[in-house]
C-alpha cells in the first residue's frame, strides 16, 4: 500500500478504533457508572484485576486523571513526590501534582531512562519542623521522553524495597506497561506485584478511544473511586468506552510486537540514510528519538513545522529533540517514505 499523503507519527494515541471495537461499542450492555452498575465497565474492571493480578482495578477516562487520583489517594498535603525529571508527571500534568494535591515535586534524574535506587536513597527526606517528609514514589515504564525505554525489573524492584523500607509507598505511571511486557518477556503482574499502585492507558498502543486502568488493594480502589468522582471523572454510560478496553486487553497487546520491530526498523534505517544518528540500542519499544545536529540550523520546532508541511508529523521533545512513535495505523512499508520526509525536511 503507498504511503498517504500524511504520515502520523506523533504518537500511538493518533491510532483509530478497530471494527470489532466500533461494533462493541454499539452493541454493549450499558448502566451507569457512577453508581457502579454498568456491566461493561464492571467487566472490565474484574479482566484487568485478574490479568495484572491486582486486588481490583477502575476505569478512568484518562492517564492523566489515573495518575493523580493515585497521587491523590496515596499522599497528604505538603509531603514530597518524588518524580524523575524527565517523567509524564513532571511535563505533562499540569502541575497536577501541586494543584489537586497540594504536594511539591522532588525531581531525581532519570537521564537513562528509569530512576536508580541510589537516587531515591538520596531524595528521600524524612518529616521533621523543617522537612515535609516524603510520601511517594512514582516511576515510569516504559519511559516516554527517554525513548521507550524499559526499566528492569531488578531495578525497579530495588526503588520499591527502598521506599517500602521508609513506609512510602510507590506508584508506576505505567502507561505503555504493555510495551515494557512484550518486549521484556516480564509479566504485567511481575511489575505490579512490586507496587501499591499502577496505572495503564489503553489508548497508547491498544488502539481504545480512550480509557486507563488503575490498578491496586480493594481499599486504595474504593479510595480512588471516591477521588475520580471529586476529579470530575464520574462517566455515566462508560461501557461504549469500557467495550474497547476489553479487546485491547484480547486483541491488541500481542501485536505491539509488530510496533516494535517498525521502530527498531525505522531507527535503522534513519541511520542508514546519513542525515541523522539514533543508538538503536535504546530504541527497545515503539518510541525513537533523535536529536537534531546544530548544523542543521533548525530546532525541534521548526524542524517539525516544516515536517508537517512535508507530510510527516512528528513530536517535538524540547529544543533539540523529536520524537516518532509506531503504532497499529502505521505500515512498515512507509518506512522509506518516512526517512525521504525526514531528508526534505532538513534540507534548506
Amino acid at each position: 500500500m503507498p504511503a498517504p499523503d500524511v504520515i502520523n507519527l506523533m504518537s500511538d494515541t493518533v491510532t483509530v478504533p478497530t471494527p470489532s471495537m466500533r461494533h462493541a461499542m454499539a452493541t454493549c450492555e450499558v448502566g451507569d457508572d457512577v453508581f457502579r452498575s454498568d456491566p461493561t465497565v464492571n467487566k472490565l474492571q474484574e479482566m484487568t484485576a485478574e490479568i495484572v493480578g491486582a486486588e481490583a482495578s477502575l476505569w478512568l477516562p484518562t492517564g492523566t486523571m489515573a495518575n493523580q487520583v493515585a497521587i491523590a489517594v496515596h499522599t497528604h498535603p505538603g509531603q514530597d513526590v518524588i518524580a524523575g525529571s524527565w517523567s509524564h508527571i513532571v511535563n505533562y500534568e499540569l502541575g497536577g501534582v501541586a494543584w489537586n494535591s497540594l504536594c511539591q515535586l522532588n525531581m531525581v534524574s532519570d537521564e537513562g531512562g528509569w530512576i536508580t535506587a541510589d537516587r531515591i536513597k538520596d531524595a528521600i527526606r524524612h518529616q521533621s519542623d523543617h522537612t515535609p517528609g516524603t510520601g511517594l514514589v512514582c516511576l515510569e515504564n516504559t519511559h516516554n521522553r527517554r525513548g521507550g525505554r524499559v526499566m528492569p525489573l531488578e531495578d525497579l524492584e530495588k526503588c520499591a524495597d527502598l521506599a517500602h523500607n521508609d513506609g512510602i509507598p510507590v506508584h508506576l505511571d505505567g502507561a505503555r506497561i504493555w510495551n515494557a511486557s512484550r518486549a521484556s518477556g516480564v509479566k504485567v503482574s511481575e511489575y505490579c506485584s512490586k507496587v501499591e499502585s499502577m496505572m495503564f492507558c489503553l489508548s497508547k498502543g491498544l488502539a481504545s478511544p480512550a480509557g486507563s486502568m488503575l490498578c491496586g488493594k480493594k481499599d486504595f480502589i474504593e479510595s480512588a473511586h471516591r477521588m475520580r468522582k471529586r476529579f470530575g471523572g464520574g462517566l455515566r454510560q462508560a461501557g461504549v468506552l469500557a467495550a474497547c478496553g476489553i479487546l485491547s486487553l484480547t486483541e491488541m497487546v500481542e501485536r505491539l510486537d509488530e510496533d516494535h520491530r517498525n521502530a527498531k526498523a525505522l531507527a535503522r534505517a534513519i541511520n542508514e540514510s546519513g542525515t541523522l544518528m539514533i543508538d538503536e540500542s535504546t530504541v527497545e519499544t515503539n518510541i525513537c528519538i533523535f536529536d537534531l545536529p546544530e548544523k542543521y540550523g533548525i530546532d525541534a520546532f521548526k524542524f517539525a513545522d516544516i515536517a508537517e508541511k512535508n507530510g510527516l508529523l512528528v513530536t517535538y521533545m524540547g529544543s533539540r529533540l523529536i520524537r516518532l512513535v509506531t503504532h497499529k495505523d502505521f505500515d512498515g512499508a512507509w518506512i522509506p517514505d518516512v526517512v525521504e520526509r525526514i531528508r526534505k525536511s532538513l534540507v534548506r
